[in-house]
């Protein structure tokens, strides 16, 4: 009597047999039919059900990542848990010209995928407020006693200390960052102050902090930590999930494949800053730029993994931010003008009565400009347009093509598939006064300029005292409001050159509701590496649970292959059994022959 058995022990149990004595001997052909269709069906409805349970898991968790997201958002603003023991802190202090501040921030565990970035916040208090805190003077003005740096800078450590858990200050990465104020200094100078903060803090900190946490940062740094903190902000490190989303096609540096792999189209940045202003974004690994200006780098945990590497073209430019243009400015006016007056016989500007008509001023205001002990007076005439033709020269163009301001080498920008965000007085210049921050549209935003540097100033100052202007809006800010605005006008579109129908600049002060800062950036790249040490674990851990691993679609998937193993069993069972009826027929209707013919019958051979 023949048999056939089969079994498949995970995840669930189920044995299956068929004996040739359950079945009739010789199966009627419809029958055999009915039951072959019957567990076709049934396989089919199997199989379309274990998709759509499978499609259904993989559409919620999809929805349940972006839903993640955006709750990330919502509940960045949440009081951190302190409490967690899951969650990592650092801290970074910013040493700037005018001040220091301390940002503290914070991380759960590495989700353990490679690919994945630490998902890196800024930390909150009780209060839902960020842990940040900003002393004065900058540290530059220890120049001279930089013994006395380490009690400067007790305070804030105090203030981060009092915030980061206890058991959690040995593990806590503290970063001392010094920016523009400490450039400037002697090299000697730099070196002392940094020495003193390295050898005194370790003392009264447990935190994590070793000498290459404290160093002066250059301005290409400074403009790549800017480029990471917006577009991590931003997600645009994050994986492709959804086909609306803008692309690129990128050539990965330094990879072994020639083939381009496709990612999210990062945003590029513009500073414009008091004093400097400053451009970054990603370009192509066919574009040759010097390494001054070129910053390559691999944001993610594992140097072996290249999907993470970017290249990005980084230049700054000192005397090109508002304030320091505006005195440049005055500076050309005030020398031009005494200049003429002594070779023309002219007074103009000298009294009251004779003042040099501005026409970066708004209507009728007055002002004054004191060098060497002379008054030069103004008086605005608040032409938007003569204005904007008085400043070009101070761009520094050449006839050169792909140059920028200074006649600095800037790599073509691929506008239709492009997207940039402007900060500081980009935003300024467009939300404080005319109201239009955010989406950038130059015939508007030329139009409101226009009528803004026309209007009188005791116009301006009614408004002003009324409350129609930003809360922040000082008079300051709208005596000069017309010379910014033709400035950030020409140094983008002449300087950057950014054509005029440009949709894609969006100027901003917080991103998702938070003020992005460099510091952010320079967190995420310098613990780039920590994710490596929690995926490691995992790995061990997963090395040693065996079938408690096993995922909800791998069950599935298992499960379908059981089944279709029975299946093919249980229809090749059944065509042999067709095979031996067809067999038992022909023997059957031999013997009859040879019995007709007198013959003995004969065994026929295969019956079972």
């Amino acid at each position: 009597m023949g048999r056939i058995g089969i079994s498949c022990l995970f995840p669930a149990s189920w044995h299956f047999s068929i004996s040739p004595v359950g079945c009739p001997r010789i199966l009627n052909t419809n029958l055999r039919q009915i039951i072959v269709i019957s567990v076709l069906a049934a396989a089919v409805s199997l199989l379309y059900f274990s998709v759509v349970i499978i499609r259904n898991k993989y559409g919620r968790l999809t929805r349940d990542k972006k839903f993640q997201r955006y709750l990330a958002r919502v509940t960045d603003i949440e009081a951190t848990d302190t409490n967690n023991p899951n969650v990592n802190y650092g801290i970074v202090v910013d040493c700037g010209s005018s001040g220091s501040r301390i940002f503290v921030y914070c991380w759960p565990r590495h989700n353990g995928n490679p690919r994945d970035l630490l998902d890196i916040r800024q930390m909150r208090d009780k209060n839902r407020k960020p842990v940040v805190m900003k002393i004065k003077p900058g540290i530059s003005e220890f120049a001279t006693s930089p013994e006395k740096v380490s009690d400067y800078i007790s305070p804030l450590l105090n203030f981060a200390a009092e915030h980061v858990p206890r058991a959690k200050h040995k593990e806590t990465p503290l970063y001392i960052l010094c920016t523009a104020g400490m450039r400037i200094l002697p090299e000697s100078q730099q070196k002392a102050i940094l020495e003193d903060l390295l050898t005194d803090i370790p003392v009264h900190f447990d935190f994590l902090f070793s000498d290459s946490h404290a160093e002066v940062i250059s301005g290409k740094q400074e403009g790549v930590y800017a480029w990471i903190g917006i577009n991590f902000v931003l997600g645009r490190f994050e994986h492709i999930e959804d086909d609306d989303e803008a692309v690129v096609e990128v050539n990965i540096p330094g990879s072994e494949s020639s083939e381009a792999i496709v990612r999210k189209r990062t945003a590029g940045i513009l500073d414009m800053g008091g004093v400097s202003t400053q451009i970054a974004y990603e370009v192509p690994k066919t574009e040759e730029v010097a390494k001054n200006l070129l910053a390559e780098f691999n944001l993610g945990c594992d140097v072996h993994q290249t999907e993470h590497v970017y290249r990005v073209y980084v230049a700054t430019f000192l005397g090109f931010g508002g304030n320091a243009a505006r005195q440049r400015y005055e500076d050309r006016i005030f020398a031009n003008t005494i200049q003429k007056n002594r070779l023309l016989g002219k007074q103009t500007g000298l009294t009251p009565d004779m003042p040099y008509l501005d026409p970066c001023l708004p209507l009728d205001i007055k002002d004054e400009i004191q060098q060497n002990g002379q008054t030069l007076y103004l008086r605005g005439t608040g032409d938007f347009d003569l204005c904007r033709e008085t400043i070009q020269p101070f761009m520094n163009k050449t006839n050169e093509t792909q140059t920028s301001l200074n006649g600095i080498y800037q790599p073509p920008i691929h506008f239709p598939n492009s997207e940039f965000y402007g900060f500081s007085e980009f935003y300024y210049c467009t939300e404080d006064v005319l109201r239009m921050g955010g989406d950038y549209n130059a015939a508007k935003f030329t139009k409101a300029a226009k009528d803004y540097c026309a209007t009188k100033w005791s116009i301006l100052r009614e408004r002003f005292d009324r409350g129609l202007y930003a809360s922040h809006a000082d008079l300051h800010r709208l005596k000069y409001q017309c010379f910014k605005s033709a400035w950030m006008f020409e140094v983008f579109h002449r300087g950057f050159s950014f054509p005029v129908n440009y949709k894609n600049l969006k100027t901003a002060l917080q991103v998702y509701d938070r003020e992005v800062q460099w510091t952010l950036g320079a967190i995420l790249y310098r613990t780039r590496f920590l994710p490596l040490r929690d995926i490691q674990q995992e790995a061990f851990r997963a090395s040693h649970t065996h079938w408690r691993g096993v995922s909800f679609v791998y069950n599935h998937y298992l499960f379908s292959g059981c089944f279709l193993v029975v299946l093919l069993a249980i229809l090749l069972y059944l065509l042999r059994l067709r095979r031996i009826h067809r067999r038992t027929l022909r023997s059957s209707s031999a013997a009859t022959l040879w019995m007709e013919e007198g013959l003995p019958a004969q065994n026929p051979a295969g019956t079972l």
